[in-house]
């Protein structure tokens, strides 16, 4: 057994033994758990994946007269951000997308701008046109606002992330005969291609399944810079089916992160405009994982070919919201490129890029080794396998005018 703080000693002493999620495999392959787990103090893991629940909150700072933006409506390059806060508090979503922009239909070109593109943009040191129109108070009389700003003029510039480094997901295919538009792709009719979107034996969760390591405080890569999980994500979903290496063979827990955005650099910050769907912000997190026992050491080294999921039919029991799998497959067999599905060979996409997780867990390595980067102890864990935590859908019922 190891504790944090005995690992952060060594490694501000420079002696940790710190290594990726793709060299601890080989290492438990050649030398055993045991002995591995005695030597390792450190797996660095990572992921580069669109994270559709992103987005930041940021302060403004006071006008000259001052202006009340909270129950306003506010623009930054037309696209439109929320003001149900406080006078000059905002918030910005990754999937928000400009008033004239198409919605809920499908568009034969590109969703060409959108909140996720603002986010780069104030990473990049762009300036951008903030327009407001709102209603004038004793306190607050000015009405509206137009203006430039830059994100070296404004006060806080926060990243948070509601739901992010899922733990496993869905292979999307489609059985119809017309094109999907979705947040997976461009799905092609009659099992013309199969898409997924993990880092697989790179990933987080996967490499932690339990949550062993994980929970409110824990330090991390973010964007290029520090964040911090703050909290289990949306639709944070522990107690699902199980493999008995400890992975889940379909979506599972999730993880809300936060961050200083000022820190951050667009080279881990993307856009990314999905065909006939919309917006989204691709996230590079990285996360180490602590090798604490023998038990830890053993998860970590989980690699693709022990990782499955289920292909899900997106043109029928996605949208029906229907529990049926047309099979399970495991990340080994993904990344070969093709799988067979209903005794078709259908290509396979990833829209998770495993080449930038891959660079994201050596620079996170990196830095623990020069002393950098020290681990932090949790407060909390996130809820994990038996606990009472449930995802549940929305119960609609009917309203009753009165």
């Amino acid at each position: 057994m190891k504790t944090i703080r005995e690992i952060n000693e060594r490694i501000k002493k420079g002696e940790a033994i710190v290594v990726t999620a793709e060299e601890i495999i080989d290492l438990v392959r050649e030398k055993g758990v045991k002995r591995t787990a005695e030597e390792v103090d450190v797996v660095t893991t990572a992921t580069f994946a669109p994270m559709c629940s992103s987005g930041v909150y940021f302060n403004t700072g006071h006008t000259t007269p001052r202006i009340k933006l909270g129950g306003g409506k506010v623009w930054l390059n037309d696209v439109p951000c929320y003001a149900g806060f406080a006078a000059v508090d905002l918030y910005l979503g990754a999937t928000a997308i400009p008033d004239d922009d198409p919605k809920n239909k499908i568009y034969p070109g590109e969703f060409k701008y959108g909140g996720a593109h603002i986010i780069e943009d104030l990473v990049r040191g762009r300036d951008l046109r903030l327009e407001a129109i709102t209603y004038g108070t004793d306190c607050y009389p000015r009405k509206k606002l137009e203006t430039l700003i830059n994100i070296k003029d404004l006060n806080e510039v926060v990243l948070y992330i509601m739901r992010g480094c899922y733990q496993n997901y869905n292979v999307a295919v489609n059985l119809s005969d017309r094109i999907l538009y979705t947040y997976m792709g461009v799905l092609k009719p009659n099992l013309g291609n199969a898409n997924y979107c993990s880092a697989g034996q790179l990933s987080p969760l996967l490499k932690d399944p339990y949550y062993k390591t994980l929970g409110i405080g824990t330090k991390v890569f973010l964007g290029g810079g520090i964040g911090y999980l703050c909290w289990q994500g949306t639709q944070h979903n522990p107690n699902v089916k199980r493999r008995e290496n400890g992975t889940p063979s379909i979506a599972g827990g999730t993880l809300a992160v936060i961050g200083d955005l000022k820190q951050m650099s667009a080279d881990w910050l993307q856009p990314a405009s999905m065909l006939g769907y919309g917006v989204t912000l691709t996230v590079g997190i990285g996360i180490p994982i602590p090798v604490l026992d023998e038990e830890i050491c053993r998860q970590t080294a989980i690699k693709d070919e022990e990782i499955f999921t289920q292909i899900v039919d997106y043109s029928e029991s996605y949208p029906q919201m229907m529990s049926s799998s047309l099979g399970e497959v495991s990340y080994a067999q993904l990344k070969s490129g093709k799988i067979i599905i209903k005794g078709k060979e259908t290509p396979t996409g990833n829209l998770s890029s495993y080449s930038k997780a891959r660079e994201i867990t050596q620079i996170l390595k990196d830095w623990i080794k020069k002393g950098e980067f020290l681990l932090t102890e949790p407060v909390a864990l996130i809820p994990g396998v038996g606990s009472s935590y449930t995802f549940k859908p929305l119960k609609e019922r009917p309203v009753i005018e009165t």
